[in-house]
């Protein structure tokens, strides 16, 4: 692997490629350090020593900004207003025909649905960041931090204006910085940045669990966490690369002298076919009421039973509650993004047939029938994955800020093998021997 990465940097092309990607990955990085106008930088400072570990309700998104969003920093929302436009309309495809029609025309369509993820998400840039700025002047942001109503010492409606527009233009630099990575870099610009944000967290958070740590100076700790992580990334590449390979055969067409067809291919059915999008659904949708309970005021019965059993993650009714939404989250996902319908007509529109099944609505039947087969196992294993750090390491203290979670261990790995393989393709078209031999 160390020999084909010597090999990248030697083509000329690539090496501008791959460092154009790490050019971009440190302008980024750099943004998410420059705190916005209207911030008491000294007093964030301040309440993030004093969350640091217990991120609340915020420790997801915080997650996906690189630590930008509690720092109220230029690129406080990161990556997840695309994120979260890019599956709205991903899901609103199914639902609205003319969305549809623009995936069915091919590159002039994508482009047009591309255009309109770009508008939602400016959008939801501007929704989420007016709430972030209210958040924080109201000091809910960082609850057990005695200055956190003076985070924002200028509440004027001016001073909010312009933090809302600089956090929007943040998020539009973002998407900006990804693209050029997908047109100039080494490709999945979204993805990439997405990793950088995750992967840029883990050096404090281990580093926290060993400092909290309490035997043999917190090692033991420290080289549990370790020894966890390298397990759940074995596990995660084994069932990311696992799929159920349905064998298709073309039957053979005269086309006046011509022979076409007969060659065979499969479908290939991933055992994960959802990937992360339902540890993400099931996440926000355990976050909502959590948000809606933080800015309600009085004590009424539902507001303590929520405070009670759904904001802290080691809580039996929080585990089966994020455990159940995963699993049907996942089934919900698969059933929106494959249509063993259209797959089915595609393939008898073009002479193909499953050995064994009658083309048309008995093949169908049989892709469903497979793909509800392996999406079980799949669905069983990311609830497992996401749940590990809070029941396994319990009793470390450690659930806080573990940072081989469920959700960042899946993009990573996830981000990491679609990387590699678009490195690897470009090496064998040069003749040379990719990463995966």
């Amino acid at each position: 692997m160390l020999t084909a990465f010597a090999r990248a940097f030697k083509t000329p092309d690539l090496r501008k490629k791959l460092l154009f990607t790490l050019g971009i990955i440190v302008v980024y990085r750099v943004g998410t350090h420059i705190p916005i106008p209207g911030v008491d930088y000294k007093n964030v400072q301040t309440c993030i020593e004093v969350a640091k570990g217990n991120q609340g309700l915020f420790g997801l998104v915080n997650m996906f900004s690189g630590g930008a969003l509690l720092q109220i920093t230029i690129f406080a929302l990161g990556i997840m207003p695309y994120i979260t436009a890019s599956i709205i309309l991903q899901l609103l495809t199914v639902v609205i025909p003319r969305l549809e029609a623009l995936k069915k025309e091919g590159s002039a369509g994508t482009a047009k649905i591309t255009q309109y993820t770009r508008y939602l998400t400016v959008a939801l840039a501007i929704l989420q960041g007016t709430g972030l700025v209210a958040t924080a002047r109201s000091g809910a942001l960082f609850s057990n931090c005695q200055v956190a109503n003076q985070i924002v010492p200028d509440q004027s409606i001016f001073q909010t204006i312009v933090m809302v527009v600089t956090m929007t233009a943040g998020t539009g630099v973002v998407m900006w910085l990804g693209e050029l990575i997908t047109d100039r870099g080494i490709g999945n610009g979204m993805s990439i940045l997405m990793f950088i944000s995750i992967a840029a967290t883990f050096p404090s958070a281990l580093w926290a669990i060993k400092t909290q740590g309490t035997l043999a100076g917190g090692w033991i700790e420290f080289g549990t966490v370790i020894a966890v992580g390298l397990v759940m990334v074995a596990l995660v590449v084994f069932v990311e690369q696992a799929q159920r390979r349905i064998p298709v055969q073309y039957a053979k067409r005269m086309i006046g002298r011509r022979s076409y067809g007969g060659t065979s291919t499969y479908i290939p059915l991933k055992v994960n076919q959802a990937g992360v999008i339902p540890v993400i659904f099931a996440s926000s949708l355990l976050y909502i009421p959590a948000l809606i309970a933080q800015f309600s005021k009085g004590n009424s019965g539902w507001k303590t039973w929520v405070t009670q059993n759904l904001t802290k993650g080691d809580h039996p009714i929080y585990l089966v509650s994020y455990f159940l939404l995963i699993v049907f989250f996942a089934f919900f996902y698969v059933a929106i993004s494959f249509n063993p319908e259209e797959v089915a007509d595609n393939m008898k529109k073009y002479g193909g047939f499953i050995p064994g099944i009658r083309a048309g609505r008995p093949t169908a039947e049989y892709l469903s029938y497979v793909l509800n087969r392996i999406t079980w196992p799949g669905s069983l294993y990311l609830g497992l994955i996401a749940l590990v750090p809070t029941m396994a390491l319990v009793g470390f203290g450690a659930t806080g800020n573990f940072p081989f979670g469920g959700t960042s261990i899946l993009i990573i790995v996830g981000v990491g093998l679609e990387t590699v393989k678009q490195i690897e393709s470009q090496l064998q078209q040069r003749n040379y021997e990719g990463f995966l031999r």
